[in-house]
């Protein structure tokens, strides 16, 4: 969930959110089958993903966005697999 501090237009449907992320989880694994190393799909993917929202949103409410990506990596947000 977003927070307050950040404006309702971050927020889309679940559905398209998931066709999205499928989307980008291709591109992603194709560049990785190509050879590029996926530490740098990443940052690419970092970049674009940024470079969209704040042609979208503007800097400032990117940037308030982005202050919340701390506390839900350390969370587990975007983790995949088991820890121990």
């Amino acid at each position: 969930m977003i927070p307050d501090t950040v404006p309702a237009a971050f927020e889309s449907d679940a559905e398209s959110k998931r066709l999205a992320l499928g989307l980008v989880t291709e591109a992603f694994a194709e560049g990785c089958l190509d050879g590029i190393d996926g530490d740098c799909m990443a940052q690419a993917a970092l970049f674009a993903a940024f470079q969209e929202l704040v042609a979208t949103y503007g800097e400032d409410a990117t940037a308030r966005y982005a202050e919340t990506l701390p506390e839900r990596i350390r969370g587990g947000g975007f983790t995949t697999t088991l820890q121990h």
